[in-house]
């Protein structure tokens, strides 16, 4: 016999809440069932309906209890075929799995011990292609929401029973669960240990996405770059993870995070370790320059037509003064006008939907930019240069350090306009010192190129063969420093020797 009841008590929140104040809670929502069984088990059932796997309480746990006369919690626990079914008087226990979409049974509603059973439905969106990092050659596979399927990622990719993984709650409301990653015996015991103590020390009540936990380990919050390496890309981490890095996954988040990390590491591609050494070594040191140019650029353009005229060339000052001859604006506002138009279109463009936003972003760019040259307030130089600074800046491979790089153009452009190339000089020593002093996990943000390691060269500006890279980085301090021998690897002899 089933008796039916929705509860909905309306019961003030309580600072020494018992499970009957819980209980009370909880039923005030609509999708909160509870319902008392007989024959021949006697017991109430309670769930959140949207919560649970229907084919979970009806295939195993019902038939199972109305099967057979189930007298105690230990009793049940034995005979109902789920795993991780738990006893427990702990209310804040049950309140946690309550919400994680366990379903609770009591012997009697005045009972304060329960059966906790997992029965959360498994809604996960199917492992897709990377959006942000896609790669054309490589694995097209990327990270999705569901923790378990992130670790599974991982671990299919990393066969090893030194992989290990920690897990923890952060959120003072959502309990996030938060995975660490790491391989025993390779990553630092100081990286990890510095990694667990920061997460179990955050503070706040929610943990939507693992962006969050970047702003909030970082070393310094308050700087522009980023300290921790955002990734869509299992391949990516599982990379990191073998040089003895640490990976932070959270449930919800479709990104993992690895640490230490190095400014050089943000403008290395996946497809660099696809393609051969020296094409992607070629394509690399293309990235840097462009990174470069892009943030130079319109800088050195206003610091020279507003103080160093003399370095125009001869051959190209006519053209630059006919350009300019009918801009009612000094260079620094022309510029501006130009700036805040690209970031206006690159903003239209990304929360647009997506065909609509390529149809704005390039539409829009070539009316905007004529009709402005047209009108006079812009000259086409200037133009040209803004549009190639802007594709510039489209070339890094993760979308964190490009934000950066959009950021910091406009301190240079204040410094040109101030004091000229001096103004421009000291804006890149002022970022050059902090880059310095900047830390990820501990350990030094700006190597290998300060402090200065030759060994970690061999695959930062540029990347050399697999076969001469036998030994990890030394940012990361790994325990076990030597990958392969490299003396055997060398060697290439055929079968017949």
């Amino acid at each position: 016999m089933w008796k039916w009841k929705k509860g909905s008590g309306d019961q003030q929140p309580n600072h020494n809440e018992t499970l009957k104040d819980l209980m009370n809670k909880l039923s005030q929502s609509k999708d909160f069932m509870s319902y008392e069984l007989e024959e021949p088990t006697n017991c109430v059932v309670s769930y959140f309906e949207t919560m649970i796997e229907p084919k979970t309480i009806n295939r195993l746990i019902l038939p199972t209890l109305k099967r057979n006369a189930l007298h105690s919690l230990e009793a049940m626990k034995n005979n109902i075929p789920v795993e991780g079914l738990a006893v427990t008087d702990d209310v804040n226990i049950i309140r946690h799995r309550f919400m994680q979409g366990h379903i609770i049974i009591q012997m009697k509603k005045s009972d304060k011990k329960v059966l906790t059973i997992p029965a959360v439905v498994a809604e996960n969106r199917d492992v897709s292609i990377p959006e942000v990092e896609f790669s054309v050659v490589g694995p097209k596979e990327a990270f999705v929401e569901s923790l378990d399927t992130n670790i599974n990622l991982v671990r299919k990719r990393l066969t090893l029973p030194q992989l290990i993984v920690k897990e923890v709650n952060i959120g003072k409301l959502t309990k996030t669960r938060v995975a660490i990653l790491y391989v025993e015996g390779v990553a630092n015991e100081e990286n990890v240990n510095t990694v667990e103590q920061r997460l179990e020390d955050i503070e706040y009540d929610q943990i939507n996405d693992s962006s969050y936990i970047t702003q909030m380990i970082a070393d310094n919050s308050n700087s522009p770059f980023p300290q921790l390496l955002d990734t869509e890309r299992p391949d990516r981490v599982t990379g990191s993870l073998v040089e003895g890095k640490i990976a932070i996954l959270v449930d919800g988040s479709p990104h993992g995070l690895t640490c230490p990390t190095t400014i050089v590491e943000f403008f290395s591609a996946s497809d660099d370790y696809f393609l051969p050494w020296h094409l992607a070594s070629a394509f690399r040191l293309i990235r840097l320059f462009a990174v470069i140019f892009s943030v130079l650029s319109t800088p050195l353009y206003i610091a020279i037509l507003t103080y160093h005229h003399e370095m125009i060339p001869q051959d190209l000052l006519a053209t630059i003064v006919s350009s300019r001859a009918d801009i009612p604006f000094p260079p620094i506002l022309e510029v501006i006008i130009l700036e805040l138009t690209i970031e206006l279109l690159r903003e239209a463009g990304a929360r647009l939907p997506m065909k609509v936003g390529q149809t704005i972003g390039i539409v829009g760019g070539i009316v905007i930019g004529t009709a402005a040259v047209e009108a006079g307030l812009t000259s086409n130089v200037l133009l040209i240069i803004v549009a190639l600074a802007a594709l510039a800046s489209f070339t890094t491979p993760v979308y964190q350090i490009g934000n950066t790089i959009r950021l910091v153009r406009f301190p240079f452009m204040i410094g040109a306009q101030l004091w000229g190339l001096v103004g421009v000089s000291l804006v890149m020593a002022f970022f050059i010192a902090h880059l310095l002093k900047l830390r990820s996990i501990g350990r030094p943000f700006f190597a290998p190129i300060y402090p200065l390691r030759f060994r970690d060269l061999k695959d930062a500006f540029i990347r050399l063969p697999f076969n001469k890279q036998s030994q990890r980085p030394i940012q990361t301090r790994p325990i076990d420093s030597e990958r392969f021998n490299q003396k055997r690897a060398s060697e290439k002899r055929d079968i017949d020797e």
